[in-house]
């Protein structure tokens, strides 16, 4: 699968309709972000069942103020509507792998549980 780009119209509707979606926030001028491009692209390739989604931080500066992103890239996890990851820096390939193991293997009824818990 193939990137989506992410805009404030579209981001909700993205999240809430897929089960897990990453997130890499970037900009054209940023070389870090140009590097992670493709380790970003051939993971969206690999792993078909997962929305692997780019935010321009330059044309959408709401969402990144939404999310206070202040470095880039930075590259965010949701699964299920529930932000499970959220780290400034690139990553090398099997990072990204690890992370998207990690991703799938959370028990989303503890983290649910634990979010009730916070909230009470």
């Amino acid at each position: 699968m193939t990137t989506v780009n992410l805009t404030e119209e579209t981001f909700a509707e993205t999240i809430n309709g897929s089960p897990i979606v990453l997130v890499d926030f970037w900009a054209a001028w940023c070389g870090p972000c140009r590097n992670f491009a493709p380790v970003y692209e051939k993971a969206s390739e690999e792993n078909a069942d997962i929305v692997f989604a780019k935010v321009d931080t330059e044309a959408e500066q709401g969402l990144a103020g939404a999310f206070s992103i202040t470095s880039i890239p930075t590259l965010m996890a949701i699964r299920d509507g529930v932000v499970l990851y959220s780290q400034a820096g690139a990553l090398p390939q099997e990072a990204l792998a690890n992370l998207i193991t990690a991703v799938r293997d959370v028990n989303m009824e503890e983290v649910r549980s634990a979010i009730v818990a916070d909230e009470a």
